[in-house]
């Protein structure tokens, strides 16, 4: 029998458990998928909006991976911890593989990043769904008229949307209710959107910029002059046909707009402007942010004009982009916020490492869609298997469970999982709601123990 480890629960790790246990090359695989939460599916249940049940539904593909019998799910590990290093991991089975994502955000740079009131779109999504490590603070909402997102992905368009949505088309969801409440509460007129590049040059996709558009109550609306600036805008045609969409989008609501109705909220699409400065005003919290209007540089690039414009706001959440972090014990480029890897295979000092292996975003970067993992598991499970004769040599624990228990760990089970689903459908019954998250480290380890 092959023991191995997936660390981490999301697509790329269940992925990879899926195309251990169905290939037919090594007849006997038994796979364990680690996670630090003491829920399965990774950004699937973390990171996708709560209003986004289609891509959500997702969850039940996985979820019947992970009911394989040959798949055992063990939440509430914790990998380079107190306790677990990969070393001592890697003593338990015959190999290891790291599907950890990219949870790091990058940064502005820029002066004023870190005044109350400015954050990482990764901390404001962390909240509506639920995640346990997420301050519940509420973000201040209720002192909020006017928030700026900087950004132009798909995960700007989601913080951008469930900001001007309304209670009632969030109470049907899973959203937990401190962060309905707050939002119910919330004081949020206008949302500005700000990319530092034109629109044919934007990240998200057609679909989710069109809901922009269909927000009950909602006004979108987009600069004609901006959008002019950038070059295929008069001629949309040689672009790739996902970006001739999003321009065409664009150009429709700056010759339309897409008025609401009640009109009560407003979301203003911004292009060519890149954030020099967050502005603190008198309280010593952020008061709007300072931009450069910036044109394109002929090379795909942009450049300064050393034109400034000033953009109100009591709230600032920046989403331009993600990195790896570094996981204690396993070789790590800071650089890149990848583990240094060959076809999967985790390198040490340019020398794979017996047993060590990567997928999803820690191996090659946050780039591509949740199905992108699917080619990037196959690839790490073939390489794996291929030293699968060399790795079956090994000596390792008769069973990894009663190891990490010995470690001080107390991990959580499919049934302790099943435990959590339970009490959320009875916290939603109580609220008069549909299954609504457990947003707290105790509710959910309690839970999972029948309390």
């Amino acid at each position: 029998m092959l023991r191995v480890a997936v660390v981490g629960s999301g697509p790329s790790g269940v992925y990879t458990a899926q195309t251990l246990v169905q290939q037919r090359d090594v007849p006997d695989v038994r796979v364990d998928v680690l996670d630090r939460l003491p829920c399965p599916y990774g950004l699937v249940r973390y990171g996708v909006a709560p209003d986004h049940e289609k891509i959500k539904s997702l969850q039940g593909s996985l979820r019947t991976v992970l009911e394989d019998e040959r798949i055992r799910f063990l939440g509430n590990v914790e990998v380079g911890g107190p306790g677990l290093s990969p070393e001592r991991l890697l003593g338990m089975y015959h190999a290891v593989v790291y599907c950890v994502g990219a949870a790091r955000d990058r940064h502005l740079e820029i002066p004023g990043e870190e005044l109350p009131g400015s954050y990482a779109a990764t901390d404001f999504v962390s909240w509506y769904s639920a995640h346990p490590d997420a301050a519940d603070d509420g973000f201040g909402l209720g002192a909020v008229r006017s928030a700026v997102v900087i950004g132009a992905g798909n995960v700007a368009v989601d913080v951008t949307r469930i900001l001007a949505r309304g209670e009632a088309e969030l109470r049907p969801t899973d959203i937990p209710q401190p962060a309905l409440g707050a939002l119910a509460r919330s004081g949020v007129r206008e949302v500005a959107m700000v990319a530092r590049r034109g629109p044919s040059q934007g990240k998200f996709t057609t679909k989710e910029l069109r809901e922009l558009g269909t927000l009950p109550g909602v006004d979108t609306v987009v600069d004609a002059a901006e959008l002019a600036l950038d070059p295929d805008y008069a001629a949309p045609g040689g672009l790739p046909p996902a970006n001739r969409r999003n321009v065409e989008v664009l150009r429709g609501w700056a010759l339309d707009g897409v008025p609401g109705p009640g009109g009560s909220r407003r979301i203003a699409l911004r292009f060519y402007l890149r954030p020099v400065e967050v502005l603190a005003g008198p309280d010593g919290r952020v008061a709007g942010v300072r931009f450069e209007r910036t044109l394109p540089d002929g090379r795909g690039g942009v450049r300064g004009t050393g034109a400034y414009e000033d953009i109100e706001a009591q709230l600032v959440l920046r989403s331009v982009g993600y990195l790896g972090r570094e996981l204690p014990g396993l070789p790590f480029d800071a650089r890149t916020g990848t583990v240094p890897h060959a076809a999967g295979r985790v390198l040490r000092e340019g020398a794979p490492s017996p047993g060590e292996y990567v997928a999803g975003w820690i191996k090659r970067g946050p780039t591509g869609v949740i199905g992108t993992n699917r080619p990037c598991a196959k690839e790490t499970a073939g390489s794996l298997l291929a030293d699968a004769a060399v790795l079956a040599a090994r000596d390792v624990t008769d069973d990894p469970v009663d190891a990490l228990r010995t470690a001080g760990l107390r991990p959580v089970e499919w049934r302790g999982w099943l435990a959590i689903e339970r009490a959320e459908e009875e916290l939603g019954r109580s609220l008069g709601r549909r299954s609504v998250k457990i947003p707290d480290w105790g509710g959910l380890l309690g839970a999972a123990e029948g309390h």
